[in-house]
């Protein structure tokens, strides 16, 4: 079968003959219906800095996949041949599927733990249910187990891309009243679907609003450095986006209004039920822009351009 591999920072994802995967004990093997391309796919060939994330390449990425087990190892007896899966990207003795011993979802099958399943409801596409894998486990993690966020609570929301529309659509269906920031016009006219309160190119407009709860799904470092400067009396910073991996902020309102900052990576597999529950529900229909396999090289492109609207996944047609 044909994958895209990654080699290292500065250099080319190469699509190139692998083997198929085998299912071994604690494992199965999945038919990828759909992958979604991230943000931090541009930065991992870009910033050297991901270098660390890889302790074995080449390795093929994608770590937002849904599909079909199509081959059950031992001791995976809950899981049967047929079964429509979610899987959540996190591994606990390696990284993530795309990025340690693990292939990810742009080749068309993969290995994959228990620790990465999760029931994909009928009613939600293999299209949403990969994007909720990342984009989606992950906003919702930092939005509502992190962040905590509550019927009433005042949240803005740093960035209304793939990750971002999901949080701030999450806290809107939970009440919260949710202020929404990007600095792409066409993004912020996605406002009215996503339910926000009001809109606007940067965080600081919303700083007299008293706000308890910021996500940044952002993280190109000022926009952590306005988010705490937005932010009320002992409200909380949640850190998503990992656009820069440094930022440079002002200690003063940090110590004065005692102010909380925590950072929030991926997300459990108990996230990504509730998300397929919303899913589910009609609620929750983020945009997305269907690509094929031979498309993902030009879909990083293109985010790493910016200014796009929705999350490219790539559809398998297996």
């Amino acid at each position: 079968m044909k994958a895209w591999r990654f080699y290292g920072t500065g250099k080319p994802l190469v699509l190139e003959e692998v083997d198929e995967p085998q299912a071994g004990p604690g494992e199965v093997v999945v038919d990828v219906r759909a992958a979604g391309v991230c943000h931090s796919d541009v930065s991992a060939l870009d910033d050297p800095g991901w270098m660390g994330l890889f302790p074995v390449i080449p390795v093929t990425p994608g770590h937002e996949s849904a599909g079909v087990i199509i081959q059950v190892g031992e001791g995976m007896e809950a899981w049967k041949v047929g079964d429509r899966v979610g899987l959540a990207p996190v591994i606990p003795s390696d990284i993530a599927l795309g990025y340690g011993h693990y292939d990810g979802g742009f080749g068309p099958r993969l290995r994959a733990t228990e620790a990465n399943l999760v029931k994909l409801p009928d009613e939600v596409s293999f299209e949403l249910g990969a994007m909720a894998t990342d984009a989606g486990l992950t906003a919702y993690h930092a939005m509502v187990t992190l962040g905590g966020v509550t019927k009433g609570m005042r949240v803005g929301v740093i960035g209304l891309g793939g990750l971002g529309y999901i949080g701030a659509r999450s806290a809107v269906l939970l009440g919260a009243e949710v202020y929404g920031v990007d600095v792409s016009p066409e993004t912020r006219k996605l406002a009215d679907e996503i339910g926000l309160t009001a809109v606007s190119e940067k965080i600081a407009d919303f700083a007299d609003k008293d706000l308890q709860l910021v996500v940044d799904y952002a993280g190109f470092g000022t926009t952590t450095a306005q988010g705490i400067e937005a932010l009320g009396n002992g409200g909380t910073l949640v850190q998503v986006g990992m656009g820069k991996l440094e930022a440079l902020i002002n200690t003063f309102p940090l110590i004065t209004k005692q102010l909380t900052v925590k950072g929030s990576n991926s997300g459990t597999r108990e996230d990504l039920a509730d998300i397929y529950e919303l899913m589910r529900s009609g609620q929750l229909n983020p945009p997305m822009n269907l690509i094929t396999q031979a498309d993902i090289p030009d879909a990083i492109d293109k985010l790493r351009t910016g200014g796009v609207v929705g999350r490219f996944v790539a559809v398998y047609d297996n």
